[in-house]
């Protein structure tokens, strides 16, 4: 059979739809949780009402800062939209809605920067083109969309080749000598866990955080293509739960285990759905229509996950140590990679008078910002920039020479210099091209 054979057989292949119904279903409720959790938790304060300047990823500078009600509009949007998405009603609408609103808060601060974040975000693009309403939903009930049971095979499989992805390349991301030879970070943090019963004995122990460094890699590595094969499948998904009932005892990620527990029901066929989860409330329905997915799909598709393919990889453009630099780190699923810490002190000079001040970051950031922005270069050179702009707007600094004095370390060794203290950082463009003033690591 040729390739092209092969292809053409794959598009008439077609899946029972129940799969996507209940990732449709758990998304819904638990981006609706996650909302309401921020909200009850003064996280909507404490991100995007208490600091005073925010950093933006390169090329989205132009994404306008909230007010105080403008950022409780998005987040009721986003719990409203959510549990439109997880009821079937107005889906399409909800969809939509849920997506922009996201990420728009998302695209408000980079250091708020998760992984699953951006899954999220990746996840709710994809579930505006697929008919993840058309049965077991309110839009079938009452609004009388004509319910189906068979969909293109490929409506599903993108979301499980996303899925593979994220897994694939973290697995990958983990095969670095730090992760594999000397078993860093996890040898720094599972020791801080030594309290736990039964657990925390092996905590303790050195070795754990070989065992559970090559552990892990394993796991990214392989996980998702045994949730692909029946046989494998129910012992993977075991696997699954173990695995990321473990980062969330052990490490505070959020909602990022249930996410990935509930994203991965998705590999089960449509007949386990329907058992486990609709069979109870509704017969199946035999539907009387003939759902043909659009051609056009196909080809943005392919084109799609062949950038979520590329985009992890991008580091080997730049030199240098990755985890150092970060070029090219964010939006590669390197979850829990790196233990990093630092400190950043600005000066600013009048090259007039040879008048210099030291800046006190906290003046201007929260805490956490501050944090993020001490070990990350591209936060460093926007911080800068705002530096040269407040010294040359309030105090009447025209062309301020703006110098940091940075140092961080990386997974326990010694701190390093970070930037370069004798480059005036206002006078340099963030851009795609390798940042020379910073330090190489040692």
């Amino acid at each position: 059979m040729s390739f092209q054979q092969a292809i053409s057989n794959y598009l008439n292949v077609t899946k029972g739809i129940y799969p996507l119904v209940t990732f449709r279903i758990l998304f819904g409720l638990l981006m609706a949780f996650g909302g309401i959790r921020a909200w009850s938790n003064g996280w909507i304060e404490k991100l995007y009402l208490e600091p005073d300047f925010f950093f933006k990823f390169y090329g989205f500078h132009w994404i306008p800062d909230p007010t105080e009600t403008q950022i409780y509009v998005v987040f009721s949007l986003i719990i409203i939209s959510a549990l439109c998405i997880a009821f079937g009603l107005f889906y399409r609408i909800a969809i939509f809605i849920f997506f922009c609103c996201f990420t728009y808060k998302e695209l408000i601060d980079a250091t708020n920067y998760l992984n699953h974040y951006y899954l999220v975000i990746v996840l709710a693009f994809l579930l505006i083109f697929l008919p993840a309403h058309r049965n077991f939903s309110l839009d079938v009930r009452w609004r009388g969309i004509a319910p189906i049971t068979k969909i293109p095979a490929y409506y599903i499989d993108v979301i499980i080749a996303q899925l593979t992805i994220v897994y694939t390349c973290a697995g990958l991301a983990k095969l670095n000598t730090d992760w594999m030879v000397y078993g860093l970070p996890l040898r720094i943090w599972l020791p801080e866990h030594a309290d736990l019963p039964l657990l925390g004995y092996f905590f303790k122990q050195d070795w754990c955080g070989y065992v559970f460094s090559w552990g892990g890699a394993i796991y990214d590595l392989t996980i998702a293509y045994f949730l692909m094969f029946r046989k494998t499948r129910p012992f993977a998904y075991a696997m699954v739960i173990v695995f990321h009932f473990l980062t969330y005892l052990l490490f505070n990620i959020g909602l990022f285990p249930l996410i990935m527990v509930f994203n991965t029901l998705i590999f089960f066929p449509s007949e386990t759905h329907y058992k486990f989860f609709y069979s109870r409330f509704q017969k199946e329905i035999v539907s009387t229509q003939n759902y043909v997915g659009s051609k056009i799909l196909i080809p943005f598709f392919a084109i799609f996950l062949l950038v979520q393919i590329i985009l992890p990889f991008r580091h080997h453009l730049y030199s240098g140590n990755l985890y150092w630099t970060e070029e090219g780190y964010r939006f590669g699923w390197r979850v829990m990679l790196v233990e990093k810490s630092g400190t950043a002190t600005f000066s600013i000079t009048d090259p007039k008078t040879g008048n210099q001040a030291e800046i006190i970051n906290s003046k201007y950031l929260t805490p956490y910002q501050e944090k993020q922005m001490a070990i990350q270069p591209d936060f460093i050179l926007q911080f800068a920039h705002f530096l040269a702009e407040e010294y040359r707007l309030y105090h009447g600094i025209d062309d301020p020479i703006v110098t940091v004095n940075a140092h961080v370390a990386l997974n326990s060794r010694a701190s390093q210099q970070f930037i370069d203290p004798t480059i005036d950082l206002s006078k340099e463009k963030d851009s795609f091209v390798q940042k020379k003033w910073i330090l190489p690591f040692r």
